[in-house]
């Protein structure tokens, strides 16, 4: 079954988005959408110097993305807002890792892959190394869900139960780099985010507890994935864009049905 490419194409996108959107549910509530931007623009630094030293793209990948991530949290504070940090981070960290790969060649043909994903090119070594990695992101986020809901929802509160707060945004920070490495392959560097943000956007008309949103963030995740790729056979459309174009669609009807709802 698997030397189906279309079968390995919707494993690896069901892997993806069933780690992101439960993760990106605490993106949406601490309002850090820009961060996992600026994180999944280092990857391409991470491509940079994969191909610079001959290392395995995936730790360079990871490795970037979280220095870019670390880098985030240290100088937010110090005289520039966030959004002004990640903004100066995020674009630089692009420009600087698109002008380092395009130095190397013969990885030029390859760039489009890396901005935009080539989740039809995943082979079975790509599709275990998919869901290896998403089975950590989630088992984290699982394992860590109520520190974590608290810190995101009160910090203060967190502190006086024992809670360290930096200690739990440093591991939704980790995981946050894992989900870039394993999705680079999947969606590219240009539309992780959206992945990250756009299903638990979905989710929030349609739940009324934070588990419930994380639960239909991950549904929605993983219908858009299987029929944007489907949609992306059909009509013979980039699989990366058509998966996200697909989470924007079902983001278009969860809204209208919020509206009426709330009639």
């Amino acid at each position: 079954m698997l030397d189906d490419f279309l079968i390995r194409a919707a494993l690896a996108g069901l892997a993806v988005a069933l780690a992101a959107a439960p993760l990106g549910c605490f993106v949406v509530w601490r309002r850090m959408a820009y961060f996992g931007e600026a994180t999944a623009h280092a990857a391409i630094l991470g491509v940079a110097l994969s191909l610079a030293l001959s290392l395995p793209v995936l730790p360079a990948v990871l490795a970037a993305a979280l220095a870019m991530a670390v880098a985030v949290s240290a100088l937010t504070g110090r005289g520039y807002a966030m959004d002004t940090v990640l903004g100066v981070m995020a674009h630089s960290a692009l420009a600087l890792g698109l002008v380092a790969v395009s130095l190397f060649t013969d990885a030029r043909l390859d760039l489009m892959a890396f901005l935009f994903g080539d989740i039809l090119a995943v082979s079975r070594a790509d599709l275990a190394v998919t869901w290896a990695g998403a089975a950590l992101v989630l088992g984290l986020t699982i394992w860590r869900w109520s520190p974590l809901l608290m810190a995101t929802l009160n910090p203060d509160l967190a502190r006086a139960s024992g809670i360290d707060p930096r200690r739990e945004e440093f591991g939704m920070t980790l995981a946050l780099a894992v989900v870039v490495a394993v999705a680079i392959k999947v969606v590219g560097v240009l539309l992780i985010a959206a992945l990250l943000v756009i299903p638990p956007a979905a989710a929030r008309p349609l739940a009324r507890t934070p588990e419930a949103m994380a639960l239909a963030a991950a549904l929605i995740g993983a219908t858009a994935a299987i029929s944007g790729l489907w949609g992306a056979f059909l009509l013979d459309t980039p699989a990366g864009p058509s998966i996200v174009c697909a989470a924007a669609g079902l983001f278009l009807a969860t809204t209208l049905i919020g509206a009426v709802t709330r009639r």
